[in-house]
């Protein structure tokens, strides 16, 4: 079937679903005729009483879709979004004016910038979309941060190609229908009584049969974008454009996870302007590769069944099939498209202000790094308690003459033994005798014994003990933050910690502890009282 006979019958489709509610409305009118005058005349009132108030109930959840459908086209005011008007973004409307007098097409009413990975257009709904109305478009923060302005020229004209239709003005339509059948099965999803379920099922049956006729479309829909992209903005750009999506998404979760929720733990926050922004210092810090490397072994999402964008990579390769056109020079320009917003740190922060919520936004701000140091410590103290903890339990039971499988007992925090307490406990021979069976561990790991159970829980002591150190170089005030843009946020040790640490950590774990490497590093450590950050212990 060709593209215009599949979005013909999506069309018709889509009509059907609005009219399904007028049909079922209809029914449902001439059902409660049929009991009041007919079934039910003068005898068993109450029932035909209860079956109307069904009939009602099903018919407000009838309307209540269609209403919601009537509404998806529509264009609310963005919440969570920060408007960037034409005299507070000149340079970036300029680019955005001059992608749309290249298509041949009216530029957007309003330009928003959002925090995502993205850009995408809408247009004010009329007469489910027959009639042209006010644009909307969308642009990611962090979407320019990773992109280069001609990369950002080919963003610009495949979203401005979604404006222009190029294939047939009803593709819009489903797409737009898509949208709208969406939002009405997600009405009656909200709501569980039996009623809503009822009609439900049958709006997402059809939903679904809708879905799969307008996918076909919706995916020419991209391809032709995509061309009509890669002839106005160049072929090499959208390529490049496209390969850069997944790589972005990627170092921005990243970044998300590894940076901006840094002081999660701590109930903190990076300074304002740099949740969001702190992303660009990551960028600017990493070249390519390493930004490239953050997506590397990461699989591609599974496509969803109604997905109307291809993958990736078919559409990669689909623009890099078109013939050369000659413009591969224009990608020597490496400037980074979020040049082009001007008072980045007040657009950052604005975005902060609109996004977070109001809870999330009243926390306290750090540094990053007063950031990195204090979560240092958290991690630490989180590495290291295990260990003391079990450390203590297993001095008491040696102090009391007991074994390994007495009851453990409370421990107070107050109390947990310091780096040089464990040392000794480890040369005492409590490590593999007593310890090792304190250490919390899976209920099925706890079966091992012999050599598979030490080479188990190895590595949670080597963890311990790591925790232990690093307070100790905190305190003693050699450790210092390092935010590590370039790779991943953390301490500075001394030369001499980051040369044999390790090694001195395996020889106090093994089969046969041997503390002295560890205890040769820490004479050079000076005093643990020495100045330095306050520490919770315990």
């Amino acid at each position: 079937m060709g593209l215009r006979l599949r979005v013909l019958r999506a069309f018709v489709l889509l009509a059907g679903f609005f009219l399904m509610g007028f049909v079922l409305l209809a029914a449902m009118g001439v059902l409660d005729w049929l009991l009041v005058t007919r079934v039910f005349v003068d005898r068993a009132a109450w029932a035909a009483a209860t079956l109307v108030t069904g009939t009602l109930v099903v018919a407000l959840a009838i309307l209540q879709g269609m209403f919601a459908f009537l509404r998806a086209g529509r264009l609310e005011t963005e919440p969570h979004a920060v408007a960037a008007g034409a005299d507070d973004q000149p340079e970036l409307w300029d680019l955005v004016r001059a992608a749309a007098e290249a298509m041949g097409e009216r530029p957007p009413d309003e330009l928003y910038l959002t925090a995502d990975v993205n850009a995408a257009v809408a247009e004010q709904s009329r007469l489910l979309g027959l009639l042209p109305g006010r644009r909307r478009m969308y642009l990611g923060l962090p979407l320019l941060t990773g992109l280069t302005v001609p990369q950002l020229r080919g963003v610009l004209a495949h979203e401005f190609g979604h404006y222009a239709h190029l294939d047939t003005r009803l593709g819009g339509i489903i797409m737009r229908g898509r949208a709208a059948v969406l939002h009405t099965v997600d009405v009656f999803g909200r709501n569980d009584t039996y009623f809503h379920r009822a009609v439900g099922l049958l709006y997402v049956t059809y939903a679904h049969l809708f879905l799969r006729s307008s996918q076909a479309a919706g995916r020419e829909q991209e391809r032709a974008a995509d061309r009509t992209a890669a002839r106005h903005a160049g072929r090499d750009a959208t390529a490049a454009a496209l390969r850069a999506l997944p790589v972005l998404d990627a170092a921005h979760d990243h970044y998300l996870t590894a940076y901006a929720a840094m002081g999660e733990p701590l109930g903190a926050l990076p300074r304002r302007g740099e949740v969001y922004g702190g992303f660009r210092r990551m960028v600017d810090a990493r070249s390519p590769d390493g930004i490239a490397e953050l997506s590397s072994g990461r699989r591609p999402p599974r496509p969803h069944r109604y997905d109307s964008h291809p993958p990736i990579a078919e559409r990669v390769a689909a623009v890099e099939a078109l013939p050369d056109d000659g413009r591969a020079a224009e990608l020597d320009d490496t400037r980074s498209a979020l040049t082009l917003v001007r008072r980045g740190e007040e657009v950052f922060t604005a975005l902060e202000a609109c996004t977070l919520p109001v809870e999330a936004a009243q926390l306290p701000r750090l540094g990053w790094d007063d950031l990195v140091m204090a979560r240092a410590v958290i991690d630490a103290e989180e590495w290291a308690r295990p260990l003391r903890v079990a450390v203590a339990r297993a001095v008491r039971a040696e102090e009391a003459g007991t074994e390994g499988g007495a009851p453990a007992g409370p421990v107070d925090s107050d109390a947990l033994p310091g780096l040089e307490e464990v040392l000794d406990a480890f040369d005492r021979g409590l490590l593999w005798r007593e310890i090792a069976e304190r250490m919390p561990k899976h209920h099925q790991a706890a079966r091992l014994t012999g050599a598979s159970a030490r080479n188990f829980i190895r590595p949670r002591v080597f963890d311990g003990l790591a925790g232990l150190v690093h307070l100790r170089l905190v305190q003693a005030g050699q450790a210092a933050p390092d935010v590590a843009w370039s790779g991943r946020p953390g301490l500075a040790l001394p030369e001499e910690w980051e040369k044999g640490m390790d090694d001195a950590l395996d020889a106090a774990v093994a089969d046969t502890p041997d503390s002295a490497p560890l205890r040769a590093l820490l004479a050079g450590t000076g005093s643990a009282s020495a100045a330095g950050p306050a520490l919770r212990t315990g």
